[in-house]
């Protein structure tokens, strides 16, 4: 596995446990189908929040943040469908949610959600 793979489980594992903290409930991750993959899949209140982790190590070629383009949106709605579709147990709203974690050799990354980047 390339470090990059390394960075990035770890960095869904770190925002996993940031969303839990924060009062979120984990019900999927790495959701995949045809078009793609979600990282996670969490219940807030009543609503399903789609979780897209982007893990850096470092800024030199931007924030994590900047990686989630207008293309990525449609593609993280459309994979939203898609989960909602075969899960119609889960009712209510829901948003799709952005976790950055960045890593930059401290001891501890640093960890930042954006709620409802639609």
């Amino acid at each position: 596995m390339a470090i990059k793979d390394e960075l990035g489980r770890l960095g869904e594992t770190i925002a996993a446990g940031y969303l839990e903290r924060c009062g979120l409930r984990i019900i999927d991750r790495n959701w995949r189908c045809k078009q793609g993959e979600l990282d996670l899949v969490a219940i807030d209140g009543t609503q399903t929040v789609f979780v897209e982790v982007k893990a850096r190590s470092s800024v030199a070629f931007g924030h994590p943040f900047e990686a989630i383009t207008p293309v990525k949106l449609r593609r993280l709605r459309a994979l939203a469908g898609q989960w909602r579709e075969q899960h119609p147990e889960a009712t209510g709203g829901y948003r799709i949610d952005a976790v950055a974690v960045l890593w930059e050799g401290e001891p501890q990354p640093k960890v930042e959600h954006l709620k409802g980047i639609r």
